[in-house]
């Protein structure tokens, strides 16, 4: 049951290390669990981890990092896991970014912050009224 939870944290000490196809392997082998076991609890957090990990590679694949940003934003919100669909939505905000997509990241980011009412000392949301202040 916690195994997919697991790869993922081994999938993050790849991608610190540099290891980013390692990294990918391991998120894609928890993805393929978690769809033989049916448990999804922490389906959001790897497709989020898979996206970053897409952005890292030598030759970065944004499509289907944008792609994974999004099921992990659709699977956060219909799970109602408003900390991993915040996670989700940063990493997706980042790219925009990049891209000069800054209406769509304030569109995207602001009603998601706008639902919590606590826990504003948390790195994630630091970085997210960070972010909704530089969009303006």
């Amino acid at each position: 049951m916690w195994r997919p939870y697991f790869l993922s944290l081994l999938a993050e000490a790849y991608e610190e290390s540099g290891e980013i196809r390692d990294g990918l392997c391991i998120v894609d082998d928890a993805l393929a669990m978690m769809n033989d076991t049916g448990e999804r609890w922490w389906a959001a957090e790897l497709y989020r981890l898979k996206g970053q990990l897409l952005l890292r590679q030598e030759d970065p694949d944004e499509q289907q990092a944008v792609a994974c940003f999004y099921e992990a934003l659709k699977i956060a919100h219909c799970q109602r896991a408003k900390s991993l669909e915040l996670r989700a939505a940063l990493n997706l905000i980042h790219l925009w970014q990049q891209q000069g997509k800054r209406d769509q990241a304030r569109q995207l980011l602001a009603p998601i912050y706008g639902w919590f009412t606590e826990g504003f000392d948390t790195a994630d949301l630091q970085e997210a009224k960070a972010l909704l202040e530089a969009l303006g």
